[in-house]
C-alpha cells in the first residue's frame, strides 16, 4: 500500500512538471504570435504587405554581405 501511494504521488508530480512545461511552451507560442501579428498589422499600416516582409528577408543575407563589405571597406580591413 505505501509503495502505490509513492508512485501516485511521483507520478502527480511528474504530470505536474510536465503540464508546466506545456503551458510554458503554449505562452512562448502565443508570444509570439502575437508579436509577429502586431509586427505584420504596422508594416500594413504603413503601406507594406506580407509579400514586402517576405521579399526583404529573403534578401536579407545579401544586406547584410553588403553592409559588412562597406564596414570593411571604411575602417581598411
Amino acid at each position: 500500500m505505501p509503495t502505490n501511494l509513492i508512485l501516485l504521488t511521483a507520478a502527480l508530480i511528474y504530470a505536474l512538471y510536465i503540464f508546466r512545461a506545456l503551458i510554458n511552451v503554449l505562452k512562448t507560442f502565443l508570444s509570439t504570435a502575437v508579436a509577429v501579428f502586431v509586427i505584420i498589422i504596422l508594416l500594413n499600416a504603413f503601406g507594406f504587405t506580407p509579400e514586402d516582409l517576405i521579399k526583404e528577408i529573403a534578401n536579407l543575407p545579401e544586406t547584410l554581405g553588403n553592409f559588412i563589405e562597406q564596414i570593411r571597406t571604411q575602417l581598411s580591413l
